[in-house]
């Protein structure tokens, strides 16, 4: 990880204050940075690769509205193959940058009734069924200099950047599509059976994806402050007498369809 940072640092001036992750279908985050310094994973000393349609594998330096940011174009998840180890792995280099404030998005299906597909999710709380069953990155020995062996979870998406971006919903006037609710990591590559969404349903899950609980954790033990979005790309079938299925072309295409309102968020975010 240090020599990974100390690369970066050799290769771009920039030093960002704020880093942020492009979930499916939503690398467009990064197109509005200024003074753009741009590596594609490949190139990077210890960084993994992402074999995901719809994630470009690149990491993009650049300034947005006079902080420096840093976006990742494409995550690394469990179902390619990756240790947690090393999904998370940017997280840390992030913080040997400086990094302060990490923005996760993903695309996640809808568990919740009343949402809708092309809504926005402020992610208020996970549920890290991997993390529950000892898949967590923070097994083997604890790195002191990150943070602590024990790190707490209560409070780990940020009331104050949720609160914010609520009241910055309201001026861009997208308030209508913007939901808040709690997040539900399963392992993947599969999409959920009825059954499975039946119980998710029940314990209280709103949207649910195949990312994103593992690099929050990670960031909450550094010592990061999180924002997290989930664009909802589709309804979760919870009902035997529904025909309708979900495929990743589809999470895709909601991705392009809502792009430039999931954009307006995280961009008006990482002034503050």
């Amino acid at each position: 990880k240090t020599a990974t940072a100390d690369w970066l640092m050799s290769q771009t001036k920039h030093r960002p204050q704020v880093a942020i992750i492009c979930g499916s279908g939503l690398g467009m985050l990064a197109d509005t940075l200024k003074c753009q310094d741009s590596f594609a994973y490949a190139d990077i000393p210890g960084f993994p690769q992402s074999t995901v349609q719809g994630h470009a594998g690149q990491l993009v330096f650049g300034e947005l509205k006079g902080k420096t940011c840093v976006c990742m174009q494409g995550r690394f998840h469990m179902y390619e193959g990756h240790s947690l180890c090393k999904t998370t792995f940017p997280i840390r280099v992030f913080k040997l940058l400086g990094v302060e404030t990490l923005i996760v998005t993903n695309a996640a299906g809808s568990l919740a009734d009343g949402f809708q597909t092309g809504d926005i999710m402020i992610i208020k709380d996970h549920i890290n069924f991997p993390g529950l069953v000892g898949l967590n990155p923070l097994c083997g020995p604890n790195d002191d200099k990150f943070g602590p062996r024990f790190p707490a979870m209560s409070g780990c998406y940020d009331k104050g950047l949720r609160c914010l971006a609520m009241e910055i919903a309201k001026e861009l006037g997208v308030a209508s599509v913007l939901q808040e609710g709690v997040y539900a990591m399963v392992g993947g590559p599969n999409f959920e059976t009825i059954a499975e969404a039946r119980l998710l349903h029940r314990l209280g899950v709103d949207a649910v994806g195949m990312s994103t609980a593992p690099e929050v954790v990670v960031a909450t033990h550094c010592g990061l402050r999180v924002f997290g979005l989930s664009l909802i790309t589709n309804k979760v079938v919870k009902s035997y007498e529904d025909t309708e299925s979900v495929n990743h072309e589809g999470v895709l295409e909601i991705g392009r369809l809502r792009s430039h309102t999931v954009q307006q968020l995280p961009n008006s975010l990482s002034y503050f």
